[in-house]
Parts: C-alpha cells; structure tokens; sequence
C-alpha cells in the first residue's frame, strides 16, 4: 500500500497546474502563491484560499480532481442506523470519517483531505471488506461526526470486554512462566477488537497533546500512562493478561520482530489521526513479565516551529535572528533531555531556511521533516554516526549545519573545522547553564583557542508549563515563597502571580502547553580572552551577567510576573548555580 501511495504522489499532477486547468486560476495567481509559499512555508491551495483568489469549496474540487476521487456534498445524505452502523464511534472520530453508501461488500466514506487514503487501508483490515473513500467539506464532516457519534464513543472497559470476549475469555497470555504460539500471537494482534483498543488508546493521548505512551507489564497489572507537559498521567488501566495482545499490535504496526522478546527493538508508525498525520517512534524493552512499549508522539500540529513561539524575549529573539544569519561559527544549545533544544533547534532552521540557504542536519532521530532541508538520520548499529555523517556534510556545499548532539571528541573536531571553514553549526551539549559548554568542549579535547574562535553563542534552557487561560486566578505569594525566589515583599510593586485551579480545557492540572525560559550568552571580546586563559564557567558566567545575561531563575521570574507559568513550575527547573 505504502508503495503505491508512494508512486502516486510521484506521478500526481501539481495543485495550481490542476486549477489552472479547471480555469479557476491564472499562472500570475499561482506564482504569487509560490513566492508566499517560499517565504513563509505552508500549502499553496491554503495560501490561494488566504489571498481570495479561491474559495475553500473550490480548492476541494481541486484537490478531489488531484486524488482522482468523487466529491460529494454530505448534505444530501440520509444517515439512517444502518449506515451508521458501517462505523464504531471512535474510528469516526479518530480519523474524522462519515459512512457515505454501501455498494454490496463495499463501504463508501467519506473524508476531508486526500493525503488521508492511508487510512483506507486499516479501514478494510477492520471491516474485511471494500473501502472506498470521496471527498466532503471538512465542516460537514466535523458537524456529522458531533451529530451522530459525538456522545456514543465507547469507553475502556467496553473495548477491553470485547477483546476478552474475542479471545474466548482470556484475552491473551503472559510471557512470564509459559509460551504463547506466535500464530496466536499474531492472530490476537490482528484481532478487530485489539486494533480498536490500541486506536482508542493512541487517540485519547494525541487528543489530550501527550509527547509519550507507556504501555507497562507488571506481575499482577497493566498500566497505560501517558506524558502531558512533562507529567505522566495514567489512563483506565486494562486488565494484565491483555499487555501481550496490545504490545504485539504496537510491533506489527511498527514493523518490528514479534517472536523477539529477548532484546530491545526501536521501530516507527505513521498514523493520521482527524485528518492530520502524526508520528510515532516506538520501543520495546524486555522486563520481567513482558516488554515495557514506549510511544513517542511527534504531532507537528501542537508543537510550533516559529521562533517567536517558543518563549524567547524580545532582546532573546533579536540575538537568535542575528545568530541565524552569521557567516560562520558555532552556536550551542544545552539543557537536560526534554528541555526543549530540539524545538529550538528546528525553529531557528525554520526561520533560516530559504531558497539561497543550503542546510543540512544530521539527527538521531529526525524527527519532525522541514521542506528545503536536507535532514540525515544517525543510526550508529550500522556505523552511521554523527562524525561520519558530519565529515559527509562538508562535502555537500552547506551554508548552516545542525548536529543533532557533539557527544564525542570527533564529532566536537569536525563541528570546529566546520565553522573555521566558513559553515554555521548548531548543536546541543548536555550542560546545567551557558557557561559550562565552554569546559564541556575542553573536555571534548578541543582547543581553548580553537573554542574561543569558533563558538558565537551558548544558549541553556528549561521547559515550564504555562497556566490554563481557563482556570487562571491571581494571588498574593507567601513570605515563604519569596525567600525562595529571593525576592523581597518591596519587589512585588506591580507584579502578578497566578496559578490555574483547574478546569475542562486543563483536565483539572492547572497547566496547559509549555514554553522555554532561556538563558544566552553572546561570546563578548572579553569573554573569549578568558576562554583563551582557562577561566571556569564560574568565572565566564560572572563576566556574562556583567555583560547583561539573564539568567535561567530571572527568566522564570519574567514569566511568573508575566502570568505565563507558576512559582513552582520555576523552582523546579532551575537552581541559582
């Protein structure tokens, strides 16, 4: 199916020229569209539709004619319950279908986007039978969904009762102490009910913005939990016996060995979900009583690549735009895993990229795609590692290179001989603060003299999350509380804090999404001096706060006085150093 999907999209004629020859554009309408779509990014039916030059009707005509499918007006449908019946609740909402007819064994359904046929594919797994897909206004499909599934969605338990039921009342099997057939195996993870529960699963975490899925055996329950914001949450856990079916699904979607339980195994699932397509990463992890299934979900649609967009202050954003156009040079970022360098990293790509920019990344894993970018995946079991790819790099005429990580001496050598060459280099150090990188390349074998010429720019950050607009309440702080910030009652003149108190749009938490707090240092003259002379970062930080750096605790201070985060978001993600 992928292949096929594949060489459509090869063979498929181009959006404007299918507009212009339903004479509903001209060519000076569409090269207008292009230079919008090469300055800011984004689909060119969309950019059309934002111009006036086409309505949203008119690009649905356009993008049925380049599927090669029917479009239909669902307005003109009678949705009785038997062609309701053609779908369960949570796939229509899943995957934002209706029913539209049958045609004997066939079903016809209708969705919004045509880059969505994948899911096609699962519907006939499902079914057993023909799937045919047409294509209907996103708003009457959204409208029919609310209407007919919105409150009939079944919960856990009634998906877990029809796994238990389709195994016979036992569901599955434990690893631990007994031997499950693979044809079995196989057969459970195949199973209707379980690729519905899986979905269910899948779609109550990406709906609720979760970065991670874990799917947990213990001896006597299954845990699913799930990470929002940084904090784990955890799901209507399923009965034990039902870890082996679920996990087993998750490697047959990833394409990973489901007779090997003995060693850890990575993989990758490509899902769409309401019509938009999200990511996942996938590892197994052999544990006493099964295997431990991480989840990593890589939704582009609730993380912002914009610059502007991920916390940086006004003086920040000035200084990281500088950055971005230097000629040369490196520019590190740090932070403990999880702390947002990579959404940083790929921001500063988006605001860079252009066509008379060449760059390249060298990732482990790529995770989100950025058109115009050439993006390369380290996978070192095959020797392919950041060294290797960077030494490849050099020889493809970039202008900017991401390393995804300088982890060993070669790699830190190579990113040096990169910028002293005329390239610009972003990469991530796992560092405390700024000031520690410049000791952390030191230990990395570079030179102080090659450091001192070659780094621009350090930037250390954290990720607190931001108080629910919902649910957002002022108070005053306690005298406890500032002496923990180290403020005084004197410096609150004007100042706010707040907190969430929980509400729907939150689920309760107080916290909905989360922003950075940064802080950078600029390699001044009088830093680099003392790069050259061995001073420690003790010594460069003190010079860098004279010089104006904000550091990671007054960063937080900002937000708390700007309403964005909490105290305790703050004092958990930074400490005075």
């Amino acid at each position: 199916m992928a292949k096929q999907i594949n060489r459509y999209a090869r063979t498929k004629k181009l959006l404007g020229q299918i507009l212009k020859e339903m004479k509903l554009v001209h060519e000076g309408m569409i090269q207008e569209a292009l230079a919008i779509q090469r300055e800011e990014g984004g689909q060119i039916g969309q950019i059309l539709v934002r111009r006036g030059h086409i309505d949203e009707a008119t690009l649905q005509q356009g993008l049925a004619r380049q599927a090669g499918m029917e479009m239909t007006d669902l307005t003109t449908i009678n949705f009785d319950q038997d062609l309701l019946s053609a779908l369960d609740a949570n796939t229509a909402r899943m995957f934002n279908l209706m029913p539209v007819r049958r045609e004997g064994n066939k079903l016809v359904v209708a969705l919004a986007n045509p880059s969505n046929i994948a899911v096609l594919e699962d519907l006939r797994f499902m079914t057993g039978g023909e799937v045919e897909g047409v294509l209907a206004p996103q708003e009457q499909i959204d409208k029919l969904v609310e209407k007919h599934y919105g409150g009939a969605a079944d919960s856990m338990s009634d998906l877990v009762d029809s796994v238990v039921a389709s195994a016979g009342g036992t569901g599955g099997g434990s690893t631990r102490g007994g031997h499950v057939d693979l044809e079995d195996q196989e057969a459970m993870a195949n199973s209707p009910p379980v690729i519905k529960l899986l979905q269910y699963i899948l779609f109550q975490a990406i709906r609720d913005r979760a970065s991670d899925i874990h799917l947990e055996p213990f001896e006597s329950d299954f845990k699913i939990r799930y990470r929002v914001d940084g904090a784990l949450y955890e799901l209507e856990s399923p009965p034990q016996h039902l870890a082996l079916p679920l996990i087993s699904r998750v490697k047959v979607m990833s394409g990973l060995d489901i007779a090997e339980t003995r060693l850890p195994q990575d993989g990758r699932i490509e899902i769409s979900i309401g019509g938009r397509p999200v990511d996942l990463r996938v590892s197994t992890l052999p544990t006493m009583y099964g295997e431990s299934c991480v989840i990593r979900v890589l939704d582009r649609s609730v993380v912002s690549l914009d610059l502007a967009q991920i916390g940086l202050r006004e003086n920040e954003l000035a200084m990281m735009k500088h950055l971005i156009k230097l000629p040369h040079g490196i520019v590190l970022v740090t932070g403990p895993t999880g702390s947002g360098k990579t959404t940083t990293l790929y921001s500063a790509l988006n605001q860079a990229n252009d066509v008379g920019v060449k760059i390249i990344t060298t990732e482990e894993p790529v995770e989100y795609e950025l058109d115009g970018i050439m993006q390369i995946n380290v996978d070192e079991s095959i020797d392919v590692t950041y060294a290797k790819c960077l030494r490849a790099i050099l020889r493809q005429d970039p202008d900017m290179i991401l390393v995804g990580e300088i982890r060993d001496p070669e790699t830190a050598q190579i990113a040096v001989e990169a910028a002293l060459t005329g390239h610009v280099v972003f990469s991530t150090l796992h560092t405390n603060n700024a000031a520690q990188a410049v000791p952390r390349m030191l230990d990395l074998g570079v030179e102080a003299f090659l450091v001192a010429a070659t780094v621009e720019a350090m930037l250390a950050q954290r990720l607190v999350r931001t108080i629910c607009n919902g649910c957002k309440v002022s108070y005053e702080p306690s005298l406890d509380v500032l002496t923990e910030l180290g403020l005084e009652a004197a410096d609150l003149h004007g100042k706010n804090f707040a907190y969430g108190k929980g509400c729907r749009q939150c689920n309760s938490t107080g916290y909905k999404g989360r922003t950075g707090i940064y802080e950078m240092i600029v390699m001044s003259e009088a830093l680099r001096e003392m790069v050259m002379t061995g001073a420690s970062s003790d010594v460069l930080r003190d010079q860098a706060r004279r010089e104006g750096m904000r550091t990671l605790r007054e960063s937080g201070l900002l937000a708390i006085f700007d309403g964005i985060t909490t105290v305790e978001e703050v004092i958990r993600e930074t400490t005075e150093i």
